[in-house]
């Protein structure tokens, strides 16, 4: 006999998801402080694009913890499906931070562009913007983790957030390396518009992915998982129609209506359900699924006479 898999429960998640989100804060501050001096002592316009970045985290990070202890309240009678979409809107205003943290980057770098600025104490300067990285890269990793395991729309846009902090990053070392070697200002300035470009298209992902989750889209995995139960039905179940999935936070919402004979008794469809939603969440313990019960001689009135 197969063992069921542990899962934390719903308690243990928001624990964990709450101190997901704080650690967050505390090391976006501490990143913050960091590449900030690394800017001051370098006066290089790539390092403080990637300091104003670092605001755009700390914002993003307080957003998401405020919004993870929102999510988490119980339903009530004005919320009878719970809080949890406060986490898409957390992370459609991140992408917006986002994009408006690219706009400010890209107009300080134009500047820079035309009138490049000598740059000063690099070697220093750079070995403090990795160690904000690592920070950020750990981070990264741990709200990730906490996102895919919970579902966590807002630590997961945060995650990649960071993870794209991580990659500007590492490519602004490169270029001022480059730039010191060779003298070439510009190359300081270059680097702050391709951070512009990549923090850019990074936002835009976050922020669709946000509407999407707020305008209800389907949610083809589980939609796929559900039919495939449907599927391996056999008679008194006939057909289904009207198949639809949304994301309500960390489940996904489902309905679906089965059309069964006419004889099959109020007992015996009760129990044929009972048993489909077993079966569905048995692969997908996130659904919450719905069903209605269509008679067969109802669902053949309602055919269009040719």
């Amino acid at each position: 006999m197969t063992m069921p898999k542990w899962r934390p429960t719903p308690s243990r998640w928001t624990m964990r998801k709450k101190g997901a989100a704080a650690v967050a804060v505390v090391g976006g501050l501490a990143v913050f402080a960091i590449k900030m001096l690394s800017f001051i002592m370098s006066n290089s316009v790539a390092l403080l694009s990637d300091a104003l970045e670092s605001i755009v985290n700390i914002l993003a990070s307080v957003m998401m913890l405020l919004s993870v202890y929102i999510s988490d309240k119980p339903a009530d009678e004005t919320h009878n499906y719970g809080h949890q979409k406060v986490e898409d809107i957390s992370s459609g205003f991140e992408g917006v931070l986002i994009l408006v943290a690219a706009g400010f980057i890209a107009i300080t770098a134009l500047g820079r562009l035309f009138e490049p600025v000598a740059l000063v104490q690099l070697d220093l300067a750079i070995i403090l913007s990795v160690l904000a990285t690592g920070i950020n890269g750990a981070l990264s990793l741990m709200l990730s983790r906490t996102a895919r395991a919970s579902g966590s729309a807002a630590l997961e846009g945060d995650a990649k957030h960071l993870l794209s902090d991580v990659i500007s990053s590492v490519g602004v070392w490169t270029g001022l390396i480059i730039a010191q070697v060779t003298g070439w200002l510009m190359m300081d300035a270059i680097l702050a518009l391709v951070v512009a470009v990549l923090i850019t298209r990074m936002g835009g992902r976050i922020l669709y992915a946000s509407l999407g989750r707020l305008m209800d889209s389907s949610c083809v995995e589980e939609e796929r998982i559900i039919k495939g139960v449907i599927d391996g039905l056999t008679p008194p179940i006939i057909e289904y129609h009207d198949l639809k999935t949304r994301r309500q936070g960390n489940n996904i919402l489902a309905e679906v209506h089965l059309t069964v004979e006419d004889d099959l008794s109020v007992r015996k469809a009760h129990d044929i359900v009972d048993s489909f939603e077993q079966s569905v969440l048995a692969e997908a313990p996130h659904v919450i699924l719905t069903v209605h019960v269509d008679p067969a001689s109802e669902m053949e009135a309602q055919k269009p006479v040719e």
